[in-house]
C-alpha cells in the first residue's frame, strides 16, 4: 500500500518521466493507492490557482485515490512526531507531519521526492 504525496503527483500532473515511471510500476503490481487529505487540498489549492485543463486533470487523479482522512489518532501521531523533531532541532510544517502520520497510521509506504520526509521517524519512505 503506498500513500502518494503531493510531490509525486505534481511531478505526474506535469509529465516527469520518472514519476510516470513509478506510477506505471506500482499499476502493474496493483498497489492500493492513497493521498493524505492534506496532498489532496495542497494539490487542489495549486490547481485552482493555475486553472484551465489542470483542474479537471487534478480532480480526475484524485478520484482515483482513497483520501486518508485525518481524525484524533493521526493528528495525536502527527503531535509527538513533531515534538519529536524539535527536540531535533528538525521541525517541519504542520502539513508535513500530518501527511507522515496519516501514511503511519494506516501502514503505508509515503512516495515522494521531499527529501524532509526521510528524517521523520517510523516512517517507510520510497523515491522515484
Amino acid at each position: 500500500m503506498r500513500c502518494l504525496d503531493s510531490t509525486f503527483l505534481i511531478d505526474l500532473l506535469k509529465g516527469d518521466s520518472g514519476a510516470a515511471d513509478k506510477m506505471g510500476e506500482l499499476d502493474s503490481r496493483g498497489e492500493h493507492l492513497s493521498i493524505a487529505a492534506p496532498c489532496a487540498a495542497e494539490l487542489l489549492i495549486g490547481a485552482h490557482f493555475k486553472g484551465g485543463d489542470l483542474v479537471r486533470d487534478t480532480a480526475d487523479l484524485l478520484s482515483r485515490l482513497d483520501i486518508l482522512e485525518i481524525d484524533g489518532q493521526v493528528a495525536a501521531q502527527a503531535g509527538r512526531l513533531g515534538a519529536e523533531l524539535l527536540r531535533r532541532g528538525k521541525p517541519l510544517p504542520t502539513t508535513d507531519l500530518l501527511i507522515a502520520a496519516a501514511a503511519m497510521q494506516h501502514q503505508q509506504v509515503l512516495v515522494t521526492r521531499d527529501e524532509d520526509f526521510h528524517g521523520i521517524p517510523g516512517l517507510v519512505v520510497e523515491g522515484y
